[in-house]
């Protein structure tokens, strides 16, 4: 890419990140992508998942036409940032971008969408061959995958997917990410004068704690963790408490290995209930299903071969982080995280260079080429 496709691609990014899109206020720098890619020669629209998601916008959802016979690429990024996202100030040194200071950066994930934008301007003005052509930017990624949750299956055909959402420098390939279930747990005691009559009360702390002691938490093998990671009850040293409310998680690359897990964690809910003479009301919910790619898929042989033509050699990872890849596959797209070079994403420290978002463009366009034919 020639330094001025870097000066426009870098334009392009710092235009973004000043369009405020925090999770669930999208609707501003969704209308500017429609006029980006409207502009680049793309059929636009948004779907109707406005409201669904908890968002005041849908997902954008954009075709561009092929020119050459060859597989379908999919371009993913999402529209959301997470707080505190609001005024975001970029600045430019040496080569890397990063706030003021104040917000996080936005890399996460308007670099991603920075890149599918010059991805489609260097296309048209090359003239390049291509394939056809679908892109999608997302809502409500942030606090659950929600727009690629709601998103029709329609909308979700092709041959392979990339989604411009993992962090790292450029060249890491996410082949696994993992099943995650959440459970929210009320456990119900009797309440009692903690000085006067202890006795008489039945605490929903101390079954909570015993709940906790007794199940499997942490890292438990290379593709398995589980968490507790919220504990709420009580309201006064003097009275035994009554309720207590609990929320925690596991998940593993292991659809067979996380089911184990969540078995043993409900089963510990449950039996520290029972022991203290309470009840406990437990609701899981599975946010995603996990995926592995085998190392002989075609949809990753396409990513892993544009990678290499972009002069990168390619790292194959799985992730113990859930992606809009895991719902997308769940709805029949061959989806791919692709790292992006953003750093201490969702933090103030938020970093990512310029050549590296270069770079995330040439390995977009080599896996177009790639695509040509296949």
């Amino acid at each position: 890419m020639s330094s001025g496709h870097g000066s426009r691609l870098l334009d392009t990014f710092l235009e973004a990140v000043r369009i405020d899109s925090p999770t669930g206020e999208e609707a501003a720098f969704a209308r500017w992508c429609v006029d980006r890619l409207a502009a680049l020669g793309c059929e636009v629209r948004v779907d109707g998942t406005a409201g669904i998601t908890g968002s005041d916008t849908g997902n954008v959802i954009a075709e561009l036409a092929p020119t050459a016979e060859g597989s379908t690429v999919v371009f993913s990024a999402h529209l959301d940032t997470v707080e505190p996202g609001r005024g975001i100030v970029p600045v430019v040194e040496d080569g890397v971008v990063r706030s003021a200071g104040d917000t996080v950066l936005g890399s996460d994930d308007k670099a991603g969408v920075a890149a599918i934008l010059e991805t489609l301007e260097v296309l048209r003005e090359s003239g390049r061959p291509h394939a056809p052509v679908r892109v999608l930017l997302t809502t409500g990624e942030e606090v659950g995958l929600l727009g690629a949750s709601a998103i029709d299956a329609a909308d979700c055909t092709g041959d392979v997917c990339l989604v411009l959402d993992a962090a790292g420098p450029v060249g890491g390939v996410v082949t696994g990410a993992p099943t995650h279930h959440t459970f929210a747990a009320t456990f119900h005691g009797v309440a009692a004068h903690a000085g006067v009559q202890p006795e008489k009360g039945r605490s929903a702390i101390v079954m909570a704690a015993r709940a906790i002691e007794a199940m499997p938490l942490g890292r438990l093998d290379g593709e398995t963790t589980s968490n507790v990671g919220e504990i709420h009850g009580g309201g006064a040293t003097n009275v035994v408490p009554a309720t207590c409310a609990l929320t925690g998680e596991c998940r593993s690359i292991d659809a067979r290995r996380v089911e184990e897990v969540r078995l043993r964690m409900d089963a510990a809910l449950k039996a520290a209930a029972n022991e203290g003479g309470g009840s406990v009301d437990v609701v899981w919910t599975k946010e995603y299903d996990g995926y592995r790619f085998a190392d002989d898929d075609p949809a990753l042989a396409i990513v892993v071969a544009g990678v290499r033509a972009a002069g990168f050699e390619p790292r194959l990872f799985v992730t113990g982080g859930g992606s809009d890849a895991n719902q997308l596959l769940s709805k029949g797209l061959p989806s791919i995280a692709l790292s992006c070079g953003m750093t201490d994403v969702h933090g103030t420290g938020e970093t990512i260079a310029v050549a590296d978002m270069e770079a995330l463009v040439r390995v977009l366009l080599a896996t177009l080429d790639r695509a040509v034919g296949s």
